[in-house]
């Protein structure tokens, strides 16, 4: 075991990983683990939560110039849940809402998965590190008695020290650990819920806007009737 500093706040923290005991290492895994796993989540939400309004905005104006094509390409290039529900709805503009609708809610069913990927992994490791540090709890006492046993009536402080560190150490490693994971389970939880709110908002107006745009597609390609004169017959 290290020197130990009559203060133990003073202690650095390769100190206390090395009174930590094996554990840490393990310890010390599931919390790269997590951050890896975290910030990958989060840079991968961020991308893809986009300005919804706004986008649905334009696609709109493109669409009633009946620049279908165009409309198209801005989804393909735009990243995101969102743009994908609307490309889907779109290439199937001319089909019957039926049909747009199960092309909507099939990339919805798509997408969410996606959103939701390796975010349970980190509330795994929230649960999982205070066990471990409990583990490491239970090892630092079974060398704490252990010595009790060797040393008899000749033991004292400095020889049980060493269990007790790795005995508190762990516990506490592992419960700021689980703390944390939970904390960033929870944020990453409100992001894809917020992203999932964005598709269902943008999936009922898409939905809406083409039956809109349909029946005005109708109305202008059905034959308008003879102009009549003031005496009633047709102008033809």
């Amino acid at each position: 075991m290290p020197a130990i500093s009559p203060d133990w706040q003073s202690l650095s923290l390769l100190e206390l990983f090395a009174l930590g005991g094996p554990i840490m290492w393990a310890l010390l895994a599931l919390s790269l683990l997590a951050v890896v796993l975290f910030l990958e989540r989060v840079l991968y939400l961020h991308r893809g939560q986009i300005r919804s309004a706004a986008f649905f905005s334009g696609i709109k104006n493109i669409v009633r110039k009946r620049r279908l094509v165009e409309a198209l390409t801005v989804c393909e290039d735009t990243p995101g849940p969102v743009a994908a529900m609307v490309k889907a709805g779109l290439l199937h503009y001319e089909e019957d809402e039926e049909t747009i609708r199960n092309a909507v809610r099939e990339a919805a069913l798509v997408e969410i998965p996606a959103l939701q990927r390796r975010i349970g992994a980190i509330g795994a490791i929230g649960q999982a590190a205070p066990m471990v540090g409990l583990l490491g709890t239970i090892l630092g006492m079974i060398q704490t008695f252990h010595r009790f046993e060797i040393e008899g009536a000749y033991v004292h402080a400095g020889l049980l020290a060493g269990g007790l560190w790795q005995a508190l150490i762990t516990t506490a490693t592992g419960i700021a650990i689980g703390v944390l994971c939970l904390l960033g389970h929870h944020f990453l939880d409100g992001r894809v819920r917020a992203v999932i709110h964005d598709m269902e908002w943008v999936g009922h107006n898409l939905l809406e806007f083409l039956r809109q745009e349909r029946s005005a597609l109708r109305a202008d390609s059905q034959p308008q009737p003879p102009a009549r004169t003031a005496s009633g017959r047709s102008s033809a």
